[in-house]
């Protein structure tokens, strides 16, 4: 057997019979070498050792391509099915985002603020609010009654609109339901309107500010001809209340391009100068 040496490997070849030849089998092919090699180099360094390509057997091979081949069609099912759930996910959130969106949109008034558009239990722009207690209310001019807290503001109010020659007048304070009923509906079958059209002017029974007993409609005596009508804004009374209302925890509950869609009423104030009527406003907008 020859042998080859080199300062690190000792190379030995060796005739052996072919395996065609070793079972008898016709025309066998010229002996085949195992190559030998062996190593001075350090013990980390393996061994390197190389039999004929004979040695592996076909059903091994087959078998690992089966299995890499159900590996990679696992991967692949498991690569769509991943889209398939983000796409999902992202679907899903992009119709959360939409809905808040829809419901917090902001809209532009008239006088070019930004406001939100109403939230919690509306109808056709108006809130829901509960009716006062008839334990509450006190006159607070004429007949009309108002919570007392509310009572006390307007009469000190008015007093102090009177040292200024204004003359303001109560129009209106607290409304049951009942009287809102017919405010509603009533007028609405006698003038022919729509629900739409009714309630730019006036509220669904359940839904006004005036049930609260803090809302109150004002006109000006000096003319009387403006009384609930958008040209009040251009009387003594209305100027006088625009500069001095929240002086008395009174403001404006319609103004123009309000994000209720309920038409301008510049004689419509509300008290907000505790903590109940507060609630009772602001947190009719965040439920």
């Amino acid at each position: 057997m020859p042998k080859v040496n080199s300062p690190q490997f000792t190379i030995e070849y060796e005739d052996v019979p072919s395996v065609r030849e070793s079972f008898g089998l016709q025309n066998p092919k010229p002996t085949e070498k195992v190559v030998r090699v062996s190593s001075s180099l350090p013990d980390d360094i393996p061994v390197a050792q190389r039999e004929t390509s004979k040695q592996v057997a076909p059903k091994v091979a087959s078998k690992r391509w089966l299995i890499y081949g159900s590996l990679g069609a696992i991967a692949l099912i498991a690569s769509i099915a991943g889209a398939v759930v983000s796409w999902q996910i992202r679907q899903a959130q992009f119709s959360a985002d939409a809905s808040s969106s829809a419901e917090t949109q902001a809209a532009t008034g008239q006088d070019g603020t930004t406001q939100s558009r109403p939230k919690g239990d509306v109808i056709l722009g108006h809130y829901a609010y509960k009716e006062a207690a008839p334990t509450d209310l006190e006159v607070a001019e004429g007949s009309i009654r108002l919570k007392r807290s509310a009572a006390a503001a307007y009469r000190e109010m008015v007093a102090a609109a009177s040292q200024s020659g204004v003359n303001i007048v109560l129009i209106s304070g607290f409304r049951s339901v009942a009287d809102q009923k017919h405010l509603y509906f009533g007028v609405k079958a006698e003038r022919g309107q729509n629900a739409q059209e009714r309630a730019k002017v006036s509220a669904p029974p359940g839904y006004s500010e005036h049930h609260t007993g803090y809302a109150i409609d004002i006109g000006d005596a000096n003319v009387p001809a403006t009384n609930l009508r958008e040209d009040f804004e251009k009387t003594a009374a209305f100027r006088w209340m625009k500069a001095n209302a929240a002086r008395y925890s009174f403001e404006l509950s319609f103004p123009k391009g309000n994000e209720q869609g309920v038409s301008y009423e510049p004689w419509h104030w509300r008290y907000v100068g505790d903590i109940d009527s507060l609630k009772t406003f602001y947190k009719a907008r965040e439920n």
